[in-house]
């Protein structure tokens, strides 16, 4: 699902700059831009990298309407420029890592090139497109590993979501391993799973508890999950959704499971699965909602509670903790040449020119590090730390593989979008390819990323330069 009118989806300077460039000439000038982000969110020790897909679909109908046309000549903007948008589209190459990779700070995951006014005017989308998705994957896929691959995990945050931002966090959460959602619009629009059970307002809507559920099951006898806790969870609340149960049985059917909303989760969880069982009624499911999160669940887990379905909405949806992903849009080379930001923070000094990426592995294919190089390098002996070059480490021969393929050339589309199914597949495979002590939630370790000896030359000759 593109962004309807993705052309005036932007920062008012980006339209400014380029109509600079268009004025005086220098748009026909080639740059290169690279797209990475500094800092993990949540204190974690990875990325899940997702928006691509909804970001090249938007890029290829990126048009300036008749609509958009005349709020810039409203806004005053220079006619020759207006006239040069009117038949704007996006020619440029897009080099990307694959949605669903893991990612760490610092890597280029994507560059565009083009003219300069080009690779300037998409920066805004691909930031809000990509820094968003990635920064829910992430988030969605420490939930799911707190919960572990046996337990179901649900997105319920459409409605906590910051507006229709809600639509693209449950693709996100799918990419990063969620097993559902309740937001229609988005399960009918990227063919995900969806569900969904009943609120408080339907028990409340009957005269008893014991016939809202009896209602409830006789529309949904296959279905049917009971909500426990509006009045009494262990008085009235359990003991009529057995009662169900069992009336259920009796007509050839199976209560598929009762949710907790409210209350220590530990301990009701405990209970319900005690009283359930009791009743010979083991396949009874337990789902729980309200709060939840990765340290909620990992507490939850610690203290044996017996869940087996997880609803998160909240502190999904908003990232909570970290409601940005710093992602950035650099410019690293102009006609052809590098360039870089100087920065007095040393860590914010960019790397310049055309890079990929290397994967190195360990014996066993697990990921050992990452290494950043210029675009024409082929083979690496050794990588440095990118701030301090002192730290490096030999490659001893160790297998890689190139991280960044191309998604667009010359403007168009040049590789098979894969469906959310299938990158949550990609996503799945290379995740278990990291090591554990990178993806625990306390003082997770730091994953090694290097750049070359010839990269750390060029950027360093180029500090020199623009310091003499």
């Amino acid at each position: 699902m593109y962004i309807d009118h993705p052309a005036s989806f932007t920062d008012y300077y980006e339209l400014t700059m380029a109509q600079g460039y268009y004025l005086s000439g220098m748009h026909q000038r080639t740059a290169s831009f690279d797209y990475f982000f500094r800092k993990v969110p949540f204190d974690g020790g990875y990325v899940i990298f997702a928006g691509l897909k909804e970001l090249i679909e938007t890029i290829k109908h990126f048009r300036f309407s008749e609509e958009e046309i005349e709020y810039l000549v409203k806004e005053g903007f220079s006619e020759d420029f207006i006239k040069y948008l009117k038949s704007f589209e996006f020619k440029g190459n897009i080099y990307s890592i694959k949605e669903g990779e893991i990612a760490f700070p610092g890597e280029p995951i994507v560059r565009v090139e083009g003219n300069l006014l080009e690779t300037q005017l998409i920066e805004t989308l691909l930031l809000n497109v990509l820094n968003f998705q990635s920064l829910i994957a992430t988030k969605a896929c420490r939930i799911k590993f707190a919960a572990g691959e046996q337990s179901t995990v649900l997105d319920f945050g459409l409605r906590r979501a910051q507006g229709l931002a809600g639509i693209h966090a449950t693709r996100a959460a799918m990419i990063g391993g969620f097993d559902g959602t309740s937001n229609v619009y988005s399960a009918q629009r990227f063919n995900i799973p969806a569900g969904g059970t009943m609120a408080h307002s339907w028990i409340q809507a009957f005269d008893s508890e014991i016939e809202s559920f009896r209602t409830y099951c006789k529309h949904f006898p296959n279905s049917a999950h009971l909500l426990v806790d509006t009045y009494d969870t262990l008085g009235s609340g359990l003991p009529n959704a057995i009662k169900m149960a069992k009336e259920l049985e009796k007509d050839g059917h199976k209560l598929k499971g009762i949710r907790l909303d409210s209350g220590d989760l530990a301990y009701f969880s405990k209970q319900a699965r005690a009283m359930l069982d009791n009743e010979g009624l083991n396949y009874v499911k337990i789902a729980a909602s309200n709060q939840l999160d990765e340290r909620v669940i990992t507490s939850l887990r610690s203290q044996g509670a017996p869940i087996d379905i997880f609803g998160v909405g909240t502190r999904l949806v908003t990232g909570d903790k970290t409601p940005a992903l710093d992602g950035v849009y650099k410019l690293s080379t102009v006609n052809e040449e590098p360039t870089l930001k100087v920065s007095e923070n040393i860590e914010k000094i960019t790397l310049p020119g055309k890079k990929k990426i290397y994967r190195y592995l360990n014996d066993d294919q697990t990921f050992w590090g990452d290494a950043i190089l210029l675009q024409n390098e082929k083979i690496l002996e050794r990588i440095h730390h990118p701030t301090f070059p002192a730290k490096k480490s030999s490659l001893n021969g160790k297998p890689f593989e190139e991280l960044m393929e191309p998604v667009i050339k010359s403007g168009k589309i040049v590789f098979n979008m894969p469906p959310v199914d299938e990158i949550v597949k990609y996503k799945k495979k290379r995740f278990a390819l990291l090591n554990p002590e990178y993806k625990r939630f306390d003082n997770p370790h730091i994953y090694k990323v290097g750049i070359s000896t010839r990269l750390m030359e060029t950027r360093d000759n180029l500090l020199t330069l623009l310091k003499s």
